[in-house]
């Protein structure tokens, strides 16, 4: 520590007798030497495209610590020489797919309502198949053979939205299906729809619904 002390010493000695500013201290040769290569800049060859420093090809300037500990260990650059230069720009030629320009297409109003209705006609024409475990205490509690027999679960509007995706392959909101009760028996249901009035609707229809079927395992 006392070795430490008289160099640091030593150090403000010289500063403080050498009549200069302190923007050009920092620039006497002992202080430079005792920085060492830290604030020197290396001029390295980009392989690959990284964000806020440049593209594959760009020859750029970082640190020493930063090519050494990131950018090397990785191979996403290489020192700015004529060798590993000449290699990039034949590698770029060999590997390097041509750059395609991809065209957005916008969807016009009619092509959304196209496929609005398209959805919904799928809705009306198919049936969704439901298959749930009964409770077996409702079951063997029944007074006739023609009582409805219930399920363990009742089926919910989301169980419905979800199997509708998976079946129809149509997304749907929970606001989309008017279901007061969850459904609890075996059976045949019509679920109403609640749609956008500017699908028209098929003809013989007064409104839309979902035809769901209710069975056992």
């Amino acid at each position: 520590m006392a070795y430490i002390q008289c160099g640091r010493n030593a150090l403000r000695q010289i500063i403080k007798d050498t009549n200069v500013r302190n923007h050009d201290r920092m620039m006497q040769p002992l202080l430079y030497s005792c920085q060492g290569v830290r604030y020197r800049k290396l001029e390295v060859i980009l392989t690959t495209s990284i964000e806020k420093l440049g593209k594959a090809g760009d020859t750029v300037k970082v640190s020493p610590g930063f090519f050494r500990n990131h950018l090397m260990p990785k191979l996403l650059a290489v020192p700015n020489i004529d060798k590993f230069a000449y290699l990039v720009r034949e590698q770029r030629k060999i590997y390097q797919p041509e750059e395609e320009e991809v065209q957005v297409v916008t969807k016009n109003v009619e092509d959304k309502t196209k496929e609005y209705e398209k959805a919904a006609n799928r809705l009306v024409n198919a049936r969704l198949v439901l298959r749930r475990i009964i409770d077996v205490e409702k079951f063997r509690a029944r007074a006739t053979k023609d009582d409805p027999i219930v399920i363990r679960s009742p089926v919910t509007k989301d169980e419905l939205v979800a199997e509708v995706a998976r079946q129809l392959c149509v997304q749907l909101e929970p606001e989309n299906l008017h279901l007061q009760t969850p459904l609890s028996t075996f059976g045949e249901f019509e679920v109403p729809l609640r749609l956008p009035k500017s699908i028209p609707l098929p003809e013989g229809r007064v409104h839309w619904t979902l035809q769901v079927k209710i069975r056992g395992k």
